[in-house]
């Protein structure tokens, strides 16, 4: 079991989410649990198409930290 980062960004429209260590995995919704959601089932998608056709399934690389600043 792999454990990847997403990144989450809130749009004019909702939300759009993509996972750093896999390029084109991305997804959008009105949402911000809809958006979860499609990430998970896309990043399983995402990996079910790089084994068809071959490639290697990268390691997650990504962290993700929030930092307090103040304002």
């Amino acid at each position: 079991m792999r454990k990847y980062a997403i990144v989450i960004e809130k749009t004019d429209y909702g939300y759009s989410a993509y996972v750093p260590d896999l390029p084109g995995c991305v997804s959008t919704a009105n949402t911000k649990s809809e958006v979860e959601q499609l990430m998970y089932e896309g990043i399983q998608f995402h990996i079910e198409g790089m084994i068809l056709e071959g490639y290697e399934i990268p390691e997650p690389t990504t962290e993700v930290e929030n930092i307090l600043v103040p304002a």
